[in-house]
């Protein structure tokens, strides 16, 4: 096992389809593909909630699992789109360690490539810049709809008073209605939710007083697979909410985002036996440890040998797939390895 210790602002999609054309005609062999696209399909038993996220002029369909109170982390589709596999990973997710509450975004709105010639229709149609700000609605809508637990201490602070804006703030009984506690206003900003509040005596123009900010720590996370991978590392740099990410398998062309411009903790996993040439080979990945290096952020890159592409898809279902594409089947171990790593890396920089 090699681990490079030690963090991306526009991948085009023509440049990731290149690579991923190119790899796609060795080792995979399409014979008989279609084009089709049906609505995500599988994992219907599977807890989720479907919500939707609004950004701009748009709204999307995002899938969330996982404990109300827990840490979120937004975990990104390969290039399939949102279908069993990474439904699973995210159920998976939501039940490691401490917990998590996972939530999916509809990066292809609804559709899913039933094969490879498919999903690489799809993904050579994604508008990347536009999934990078459908990932910050993600991590802003994670941050404002957190935990509970964190907006209850809060109040309990108010609640004792402190010395904020050269005034004395007190809400001895309840914030709204109190004749001292003129508004409080819930805004996403850096790292978690600040509550502003304009304090002072409702009958006049509380001139005598400042806003003052505090911030609920709520944190969250990003994670994806293969292009999901690319953009997670991407959103480390284009995304200045994001807390902390881990990838697997799948670097940013230079054109979407700069990994040494990283801002959050990265910690990256490939397959050693790769091929998908400047995407996820060890060239690639020894090409993006050298660039967190230089960005000054926490970051790990692991290399698990004997392992090739999408090798964290164990389901019955994804290992039927990943043979019928050539790949090999790799051991339980390193998948249960990365879990761990996973584990450890978001729990780090996650918890408040």
């Amino acid at each position: 096992m090699l681990l490079f210790a030690g963090r991306v602002t526009s991948v085009s999609s023509s440049s990731a389809s290149r690579i991923f054309a190119a790899a796609s005609r060795n080792p995979f062999s399409i014979s008989g593909s279609r084009f089709q696209v049906r609505a995500m399909a599988g994992s219907a038993s599977q807890p989720f909630k479907k919500i939707q996220i609004q950004r701009d002029d748009t709204t999307f369909d995002a899938y969330v699992v996982g404990k109300e109170d827990a840490p979120g982390i937004v975990v990104l589709q390969e290039w399939w789109g949102v279908d069993f596999e990474i439904k699973n990973h995210a159920v998976k997710i939501s039940q490691l360690g401490p917990g998590f509450k996972a939530l999916i975004p509809d990066l292809y709105r609804g559709k899913v490539g039933l094969d490879v010639a498919e999903a690489q229709h799809l993904m050579d149609g994604l508008d990347w810049q536009g999934a990078v700000k459908d990932i910050q609605a993600s991590v802003n809508w994670l941050k404002t709809n957190g935990s509970s637990k964190a907006l209850v201490r809060f109040m309990e602070q108010l609640r004792w008073g402190m010395k904020w804006g050269g005034g004395y703030f007190n809400c001895s009984h309840t914030i709204v209605g109190d004749a001292w506690c003129y508004q409080i206003v819930m805004r996403v900003w850096g790292n978690g939710v600040l509550v502003i509040i304009e304090f002072g005596p409702k009958h006049n123009s509380m001139e005598a007083y400042n806003n003052s900010t505090f911030s609920l720590g709520l944190r969250a996370g990003v994670t994806g697979f293969c292009m999901g991978g690319a953009l997670s590392i991407a959103s480390s740099v284009l995304v200045p909410e994001v807390d902390a990410v881990v990838a697997f398998y799948g670097v940013p062309s230079s054109q979407l985002a700069d990994p040494a411009q990283a801002k959050a903790p990265v910690q990256a996993h490939f397959g050693e036996l790769d091929n998908f040439v400047g995407f996820s080979d060890v060239t690639a990945a020894k090409a993006l440890e050298e660039k967190l290096k230089a960005s000054g952020i926490p970051y790990e890159v692991h290399i698990y040998p004997g392992n090739a592409h999408a090798f964290m898809n164990r389901s019955p279902e994804g290992v039927k797939r990943r043979k019928g594409m050539g790949l090999p089947d790799e051991d339980e171990a390193s998948a249960e390895l990365a879990w761990s790593r996973f584990t450890t890396w978001m729990t780090r920089y996650l918890s408040a």
